[in-house]
């Protein structure tokens, strides 16, 4: 059985990240945290993680409908929104609230908050710590009286994989 994941998968260098690595961890992190939490990991919500993970960019729910109508042929909109809010209820995904999309969470092993970064040639969706900006918000935040209940933060920009290929 595999541990929480800690470490941003596509943190790594692309030339360096071991995909498959990346999807069985998740995945099995997944199945880990599920039975640790009580909770069921059905063969949908299974099937729909697995197509999220399938690439680092964010999927749309409906995109996610035409993937699994050939493998659960009932599947209708509401499976598929039961499963990414179970998702995304159990840390597991995040939804990528400026595309409408949803994307692997790399980091569910813990409860953390969310800086996205978006690359408008590509479309991958890497999630990072940015512990430092976190603390510089929270502080704001304190300041300002204001009581969080959410923080997400998406950057849409260039990735390195798109600089390196001059699509900038």
């Amino acid at each position: 059985m595999n541990t929480p994941v800690e470490a941003s998968p596509t943190a790594l260098p692309p030339s360096e990240h071991d995909h498959q690595k990346c999807v069985s961890t998740a995945l099995g992190t997944a199945e880990h945290l599920c039975v640790v939490r009580g909770v069921q990991l059905t063969p949908i919500r299974h099937q729909v993680l697995e197509l999220i993970w399938e690439s680092h960019k964010a999927v749309k729910a409906y995109e996610l409908l035409d993937r699994i109508k050939p493998l659960q042929s009932a599947a209708k909109p509401a499976t598929i929104y039961r499963a990414l809010d179970f998702l995304i209820e159990q840390g597991l995904i995040h939804r990528v609230e400026s595309l409408n999309a949803f994307v692997g969470c790399s980091s569910s092993g813990h409860q953390h908050e969310q800086l996205l970064l978006i690359c408008k040639h590509c479309h991958e969706v890497e999630e990072r710590p940015a512990t430092a900006v976190m603390q510089a918000l929270s502080q704001e935040f304190d300041q300002a009286g204001f009581i969080v209940h959410s923080k997400a933060i998406e950057i849409h920009g260039i990735c390195v994989k798109c600089v390196a290929l001059g699509d900038d």
